[in-house]
């Protein structure tokens, strides 16, 4: 929750389809039967052809089929994330003042960690996020949306993230402006943007959309939750354009399954 007590965050800082089977021409002669193959002829001409038609490539033949279409759970994501190998030098605050807590964690396709939401509300100022009802309150973001404006916390989902220090450098992981982030909270999984960076020493912040859609109260000044949010970074990934919703719904999807899938 921000508090008076709680920093300004630091920005600006500056299938394949298959086709049917051809469809006979010829029709059949109507009083005889078909005439019968050759002993010699090879097994499969004697097929319909339908029968030789191929599952598209990206269908694998093992997957159980519910496992294709459902989406990944809130406990999918926590039981990937449930062990912490530290990537950070060090832990985080998730307020000023408070003991240093939070490390960051890491796995090969994503890093994480879990703390409180905080609410970002700088950016395009907009009716629930200006400078009345924000009193940390800053016009710009650390990462522009496609037309140069900041992005605007209303409207877009995101995270932020540390500003690099000697206790972690999101960069050195992958991590940057629209990298996709799958934010868990309770039995709910959103997917957004890294869109912001916080202070060097303090975690745990998220925009207005952002809560809102996990259902956390997204005020400025009273809102937030204390605990039990978990942020998933996907590596090495980017949503283009930033503020592009969904493609980042899309885009965290398909790493959200490819992450619980994975070994490792």
């Amino acid at each position: 929750m921000r508090s008076a007590a709680r920093v300004p965050t630091a920005t600006a800082r500056a299938g394949a389809r298959t086709e049917p089977p051809a469809r006979r021409t010829d029709p059949a002669p109507a009083a005889t039967a078909p005439a019968e193959a050759p002993a010699d002829e090879p097994p499969a001409r004697r097929t319909d052809p339908a029968s030789t038609a191929t599952a598209p490539a990206e269908v694998r033949a093992d997957e159980p089929p519910a496992r294709r279409t459902a989406p990944v759970s809130a406990a999918d994501l926590l039981a990937k994330v449930r062990t912490c190998v530290p990537v950070s030098r060090g832990r985080y605050r998730e307020d000023h003042g408070a003991k240093a807590t939070v490390p960051v964690c890491g796995t090969r396709d994503a890093v994480f960690w879990k703390a409180d939401m905080d609410i970002d509300c700088d950016g395009r100022p907009g009716l629930r996020c200006n400078a009345r009802t924000d009193p940390y309150f800053s016009s710009s973001t650390a990462f522009a949306q496609s037309d140069g404006r900041p992005l605007s916390s209303e409207e877009t989902p995101y995270v932020v993230v540390p500003a690099p220090s000697a206790v972690w450098n999101h960069r050195s992981h992958g991590v940057r402006g629209g990298s996709v982030v799958a934010v868990v909270y309770r039995d709910r999984v959103r997917y957004g943007v890294v869109g912001d960076t916080g202070p060097a020493g303090i975690i745990g912040e998220a925009s207005y959309a952002m809560a809102e859609s996990l259902g956390i109260d997204p005020d400025p000044r009273s809102g937030g939750t204390p605990s039990g949010v978990t942020y998933i970074v996907f590596k090495d990934s980017r949503v283009t354009p930033i503020e592009d919703r969904r493609a980042a719904v899309t885009a965290g999807e398909r790493l959200a399954r490819r992450f619980v899938d994975t070994d490792g």
